[in-house]
């Protein structure tokens, strides 16, 4: 029994397809910001609006737009953090549509929550993908909780600096996490 090998189990490597690559865009926008406004209107009644907005929906937005990943095996780690931008950018995009169409602002102050909700579903997916999940994911969590404090706070001249500071370093980190990503390396 000592000397034989160990038993193995392989998982054929496997690239998404664009039919998966669109799916996981979709899933951002169908099964993510549902699954967040779902949780985020489960707080209690004692909770203000701004420790919702500030606190609690970073926490759950940042698990919602990653939930979808936590299923696929046999992908490489760049494809992985690929999907995860594609549920962050789906996500955002419907985001934008309900901010602009339903509630009024104005589309130039949405196109970097875009931007954000791409970069911070990037990230995590990359904490994923390295079997490390937790750090990645507060991190996004951290940069999400800084850029919804300072656009909630209201202060044009400043929050404005920090929102793009924010957004700014969750797009570079996610730039960064992405290339660092490999793409022969199996996650299992």
């Amino acid at each position: 029994m000592e000397n034989q090998p160990a038993r193995q189990c392989v998982i054929p490597l496997h690239k998404p397809s664009k039919k998966e690559l669109i799916f996981f865009f979709a899933s951002g926008i169908l099964v993510s910001l549902p699954f967040a406004y779902f949780f985020e209107t489960l707080y209690p009644s004692q909770f203000s609006v701004a420790l919702l907005i500030i606190v609690l929906a970073p926490f759950i937005e940042e698990l919602a737009k990653v939930f979808p990943l936590f299923y696929r095996h046999g992908e490489t780690e760049r494809s992985l953090v690929t999907l995860g931008l594609l549920t962050g950018l789906g996500f955002g995009v419907a985001e934008f549509v309900e901010y602009v169409f339903f509630v009024g602002v104005p589309p130039v102050v949405r196109i970097p929550g875009i931007i954000f909700h791409a970069s911070s579903a990037t990230i995590v997916a990359y904490g994923i993908a390295k079997k490390k999940p937790l750090p990645f994911y507060l991190i996004a969590v951290t940069l999400h909780i800084a850029n919804n404090f300072f656009a909630f706070a209201g202060d044009l001249f400043f929050g404005v600096f920090v929102e793009l500071f924010v957004l700014i370093t969750a797009y570079l980190l996610a730039y960064r996490y992405y290339h660092l990503s490999s793409n022969e390396k199996i996650v299992v």
